[in-house]
């Protein structure tokens, strides 16, 4: 599979070039076709590469477009980035340790998605295997079932039974006399 820049797979297709047109909308080259930052987001999604460049001047602008995609979803719901997390990116910049937390972040999420990809990994491989697990249960319960029914239906079947298999009468109990 190819990798991202740093280090995770995941299916990707071809890059896709998006140009920025002055008039700030967004124009989907391969498709030929205009773009929202929502259809970025499902690009990217997908696992497509995804290169925005600047129409009149050429300029590669794809960080400042991914970086609106992420704002725009930190907007809704439950964001990834909270503010004690953006506050301390934040202080990060223009600092000798800058660059320490950029290959820091690269490696976290480079880790991150190796594990999701081996729990999916072991997920898949589970559901592999429970078909046959469920259907030998089946086949086990379908067994006990027929078994069961079949005892049943011999039981009230054949009403002159084995007197071993037979319970005892229940003994007559003595009347109890009035004074």
């Amino acid at each position: 599979m190819p990798r991202f820049e740093f280090g995770y797979t995941a299916k990707m297709s071809a890059e896709r070039l998006i140009k920025k047109y002055a008039n700030r909308r967004l124009y989907d080259a391969s498709v030929s076709r205009h773009v929202t930052l929502e259809d970025i987001r499902g690009f990217i999604v997908a696992g497509d590469k995804v290169k925005v460049i600047e129409d009149k001047t050429g300029e590669d602008i794809t960080r400042l477009i991914l970086l609106q995609v992420i704002a725009e979803q930190e907007q809704f719901g439950k964001p990834i980035l909270s503010t004690p997390l953006l506050e301390a990116i934040i202080r990060f910049y223009g600092n000798g340790m800058q660059e320490f937390m950029t290959r820091y972040l690269e490696k976290s999420v480079e880790t991150f998605m190796r594990q999701q990809e081996t729990v999916q990994a072991q997920i898949a491989k589970l559901m592999a295997s429970a078909p046959v697990g469920m259907a030998e249960l089946a086949r086990q319960n379908f067994d006990l079932w027929s078994r069961l029914q079949e005892s049943m239906v011999n039981a009230f079947a054949n009403p002159a039974r084995d007197s071993r298999t037979e319970p005892p009468a229940p003994s007559p109990s003595p009347a109890r006399e009035r004074s």
